[in-house]
């Protein structure tokens, strides 16, 4: 079973902490990952652009101009797709992107990069974050002391308000709950920091 450093707030080491094989010791599928990356991103789209059908635009109900005799094109519509203020052809329209995906896939997707983070010693865990009061630099300071530089994901087991505010003028510093892991959030941080509590609660979700 593999395991990890258990850090103080203050960065030192106060013994290790046993990670559970499925979550952190599990196959890495980059395929799958990405299949997961690719729903989940497009969940993220709104899908509400949308243009008028030369049937919608008002007007058009008279013939521009008469057939024959003009010397120009015959025209029957002004709301043909060529005419200013015209209907749109083959414009978008509210739609879902919604892509979907089963549970099981989901998991180990989320398993295997969980797993490429401890891998990769990005994987950090703490007792606690114990800030007396919201205060941004109290907060540089534990990261420092955590060793979590670049991009931070910050994995609570509930909502802390200290914590949540003294991250929000952290451009780099993402704070999350460990129920509502995923792939991207994962990814895209350099350093994943997990509080004892919010490791309990992830391994007891996702494992």
């Amino acid at each position: 079973m593999p395991s990890t450093p258990l850090l103080t707030s203050e960065g030192a080491e106060s013994g290790s902490v046993e990670l559970a094989a499925s979550l952190f010791d599990a196959p890495i599928n980059t395929s799958l990952i990405h299949q997961a990356v690719v729903r989940q991103m497009a969940g993220r789209r709104l899908g509400t652009s949308n243009t008028l059908t030369r049937g919608d635009v008002a007007g058009g109900g008279r013939k521009p101009w008469r057939q024959k005799g003009t010397g120009r094109a015959r025209q029957g519509s002004r709301t043909a797709p060529h005419w200013t203020g015209g209907g749109v052809v083959f414009g978008p329209h509210p739609r879902t992107y919604e892509q979907r995906m089963p549970a099981k896939m989901r998991r180990s997707a989320l398993r295997g990069v969980l797993s490429a983070k401890r891998a990769d010693g990005a994987l950090r865990v703490v007792e606690d974050i114990e800030l007396a009061e919201i205060k941004t630099r109290a907060m540089l300071e534990r990261l420092g002391a955590w060793r979590a530089s670049g991009k931070v994901l910050l994995v609570l087991a509930e909502r802390d308000e200290r914590v949540e505010r003294s991250c929000r003028n952290l451009r780099e510093v993402r704070v999350i709950l460990a129920d509502s892991l995923n792939v991207v959030d994962l990814l895209e941080a350099d350093t994943v920091v997990f509080t004892s509590k919010a490791l309990d609660r992830a391994q007891e979700v996702y494992a």
